[in-house]
This record gives structure tokens, C-alpha cells and sequence, in this order.
């Protein structure tokens, strides 16, 4: 095989042969959006419909000011992992091996990584659950709807769908599937926040301008915590966003870092592109993120309703039933199958792929052979989603599932701060850092994620504060 036609075939390979001039205007460069679509999908299934909606449900509108503060101070990081993979094209697990301490097979942020993934299988196994839990309410093919004979028959249904779409690996499909789901579910949200102020449940600019007033409610610190933990961009989904940079293509346009000026004029380019996509992808997460709290706030919370159990998803439908009436309850039940079912394809095609990047850094494989880590990926695909629907089964509890998993982010998400600024001082080339109003951000967001590591470590040991 020639070098070319070798290179065509490893997304994850630089070579000369594969770069490509970077769009200069604006509307070149949204053509190029792609990973934060992905991420985007990955992160309003699981985190917003679920999780913030119940805190919305439990805060009323009390802490909504935390919400554009969780989903933006995290931001940067994600933006400093791709920023860091487009110039060194290594994806973050492999960037992460060479964090001090280390051994000959990966440093102890990769070893935290796999713990951390054991918890978030949890999560996997609640969005499976939610999904089989909504298509049990819309056709109970076997038994009472939300029995566990008709849950289970549905999440095979699921996994078999999901198994059967993803088996070609292809990013194509992932982007494609996501970026439909994206469009779908943000205007049915956003739509359906807006229009609330015409019904009974209606909220008012006080209410909008309590929630956004800097302060917690007493008792409310741990909630708070939790909200500031969930929501947002999580340490997974900024990891997984570096493969999805290097298939997309943003490294091997970019090229070998050979230290010519065409080479810096690429980098320059994608980089932007990058953040454009990044930027996009907050834009979409926040915009949600504050609906489904706005609607939580508004349904939920005067009624005393919290999602809890394996009726989170009846305990949900209310936000449509009971503004647009007993029919709205079909609408809410296909749009969660939809936003549930988009994160549940974002992460079999990505855990897939991190598991095998792990294990070649463990030395079980060869993650540079093309071949092998296709081959490696498809039965991982095959393999992850039956898991994961077992553990639902077993616990049958979807919002418990989804926040063991988000504890497993919350301690990962230091180690990746941690990761980032010790690669940021290694890296070779310091020409390519952010501008000074970026690098402050990094500052904060690095500081608010330590705190949050901190508080939790402290809860963990009983202690308590606030």
C-alpha cells in the first residue's frame, strides 16, 4: 500500500498528502461543523432532559443563573483539549499517557479514566432505559406499559436498532444522525419554553430575573453543586470530542507539524474552525439546557412533581400534558425517544472508540494499525450496548443511573484539567497558544472545576459545607 493510500485510510495518521487550505470567511467555516454537533447530542440527552430538568423541578427558578454558569465555564477546557489535538493531532487519551506519574503503559489519568467509565456505564444503561421506558408508554408491545417484561423487550429493540446503525463506524453516520437530532429537539424545547408564559404555567420577567439574581438558596448549596456537576459539557464528552476532531479531519487538514509557513497558515484556519464549532456547540447546550430548567421550573416544581424512579419519564410528560393537554403527550413521548436515542448513538460510537485507543495504550493492541482498530471498534459496538441494558434492567432506575454516572464525570473532570495544563506546558510549539482573554477563561474554569473536585472529595469523607 502507498503512503497515500495508506494515510487516506488512518484517520487518526498526519500526513502530507491530506491537508487541505482552511475556509476563510464565516459562512466556509460553518460547512465545516461537525464534533460539536455530536457533542451537543451527547450532552442535552442525558444531562439536560433528565437531570436539569429535575433540579428544575426540586430549585424552582432559584439557581437558573448557574446553568449559563456551568455551561460556559466549561467550555474552555474542551476548547484547549481540541486546540491541542488539531496542532499534535493525538487524540486526548493518548495525549493524556504522558501526564506525569506515568508507567511504560499509560499515566494514571488513563488508569482514572477506566474507572470513571465503569461508573458512566451506568449512565449508558439509564439513557437505554429511558428510551425503552418511553417506547413502552407509546406501544406496550409486551405486558403493562413500564412493566419490566415490555421494558426489556424495548431495549433490546434499542440496542438492536443502535448495534445495526453503527456497526460501519463510519463518522458520517454519527454527524449526520446528530446533527438531525440536534436541530430537531432544540427548536421543540426552546419552542415549548417560550410559549409557556400562555398557558397556566406560565413564567414571568420576575421570575426570569429572580433566577438570575448570584445567589444560592439556603440548604441549597449541595443541589447547587450537583447542577454546577452535571450540567454542561461533562470530562467524557470533552475527550470524545478530540477523536471526533481527528475524524472529522480538522488534524490531518492541518498536517505534520513540519515548521513551514504554509503549515501555521493551516493551523491558524482550522483552529478557528474548531472554535466556531465549539462556540455553536455551547450556543445549542445552553439554549436547551435553560429550557428544560425554565420548563422544570415552571411545570414541575409548583406541582411537587420531581422525575424520580422508572416514572421519570410519565413524571415528564407533564411539562406537555399538562400545558397543551392529554394529546401532548405523544409529542413529548417521541421527542424523548429522539433526544434519548441520539445521546445513546453518540455514545456507542464513541466509547467504542476510546476503549480501543485504551487498550493500545495498555499495549493489548495496535491502535496505529487502521485495520485492527476498525476491526477492534465494530466489536466493541457490538459488545457495549447489551452491557449497558443489563445494568438498566438490573437497577431500573434511570435518573439514579444517569447521576452515578455523572459522579464518575465530576472526579474525572479534574484529572482532565489537571491533563491539560501539564500538556499545555509541554507542548513544543507556544506560538499557537490563545489570546490572553482566552487563556483568563482557562484560568477560572480550571479553578471553578478544582473547587467542585474539592467540595466533592470532601462530601465523600462526611464532610460538609454549607
Amino acid at each position: 500500500m502507498t503512503a497515500t493510500a495508506s494515510s487516506k485510510a488512518d484517520l487518526y495518521a498526519l500526513h502530507e498528502d491530506d491537508v487541505k487550505e482552511p475556509p476563510t470567511t464565516f459562512r466556509g467555516r460553518l460547512r465545516y461543523l461537525g464534533p460539536g454537533m455530536i457533542l451537543s447530542a451527547a450532552v442535552v440527552g442525558s444531562g439536560e432532559l433528565i437531570l436539569t430538568t429535575s433540579l428544575g423541578a426540586r430549585a424552582g427558578f432559584a439557581l437558573m443563573w448557574l446553568i449559563i454558569v456551568a455551561t460556559t465555564v466549561k467550555v474552555w477546557v474542551q476548547m484547549e483539549l481540541g486546540r491541542l489535538t488539531v496542532l499534535y493531532g493525538r487524540p486526548a487519551l493518548e495525549a493524556f499517557s504522558d501526564v506525569k506519574p506515568r508507567t511504560r503503559r499509560g499515566s494514571w489519568i488513563n488508569f482514572l479514566w477506566v474507572g470513571m467509565d465503569f461508573a458512566k456505564m451506568f449512565q449508558r444503561g439509564g439513557i437505554i432505559g429511558g428510551v425503552a421506558s418511553a417506547c413502552s408508554i407509546l406501544w406496550p408491545i409486551a405486558g403493562e406499559p413500564l412493566s419490566w417484561t415490555s421494558t426489556a423487550v424495548w431495549s433490546l429493540v434499542v440496542v438492536a436498532i443502535t448495534v445495526a446503525l453503527l456497526q460501519s463506524s463510519r463518522y458520517s453516520i454519527v454527524e449526520t444522525a446528530s446533527v438531525v437530532a440536534v436541530a430537531l429537539f432544540t427548536m421543540i424545547t426552546v419552542g415549548l419554553a417560550l410559549a409557556l408564559p400562555f398557558t397556566e404555567f406560565g413564567w414571568s420577567p420576575a421570575d426570569i430575573a429572580g433566577g438570575l439574581e448570584l445567589a444560592v438558596p439556603a440548604g441549597a448549596l449541595g443541589l447547587a453543586i450537583a447542577m454546577f456537576g452535571s450540567t454542561g459539557v461533562g470530562a467524557d464528552e470533552m475527550t470524545t470530542y478530540t477523536y471526533w476532531c481527528m475524524e472529522k479531519g480538522y488534524a490531518r487538514w492541518t498536517g505534520p507539524a513540519d515548521g513551514s509557513p504554509e503549515r501555521d497558515r493551516r493551523a491558524e484556519g482550522w483552529l478557528k474552525v474548531m472554535r466556531l464549532d465549539v462556540a455553536v456547540s455551547w450556543l445549542v447546550c445552553t439554549l436547551c439546557t435553560l429550557a428544560f430548567y425554565v420548563i422544570g421550573a415552571s411545570v414541575l416544581n409548583p406541582q411537587g412533581l420531581v422525575p424520580e424512579g422508572n416514572d421519570m419519564i410519565t413524571t415528564l410528560s407533564r411539562m406537555y400534558t399538562d400545558t397543551l393537554g392529554p394529546w401532548a403527550e405523544v409529542v413529548f413521548l417521541l421527542g424523548a425517544i429522539a433526544v434519548l436515542f441520539s445521546t445513546n448513538v453518540g455514545s456507542t460510537a464513541s466509547v467504542p472508540r476510546l476503549w480501543t485507543n485504551t487498550l493500545g495504550i495498555l499495549g493489548v493492541l495496535d491502535w496505529k494499525d487502521p485495520a485492527v482498530r476498525k476491526r477492534t471498534i465494530r466489536v466493541l459496538t457490538f459488545c457495549f450496548p447489551p452491557l449497558w441494558a443489563s445494568l438498566f434492567l438490573f437497577v431500573q432506575s434511570p435518573v439514579l443511573m444517569v447521576q452515578i454516572g455523572g459522579i464518575g464525570s465530576g472526579v474525572f473532570l479534574v484529572a482532565v484539567v489537571i491533563g491539560v495544563w501539564y500538556l499545555r506546558s509541554q507542548e513544543p510549539d507556544k506560538r499557537f497558544r490563545p489570546n490572553p482573554f482566552i487563556t483568563t477563561a482557562l484560568v477560572l474554569s480550571s479553578l471553578a472545576i478544582g473547587a467542585l473536585g474539592v467540595y466533592s472529595a470532601l462530601e465523600v469523607f462526611g464532610i460538609e459545607i454549607g
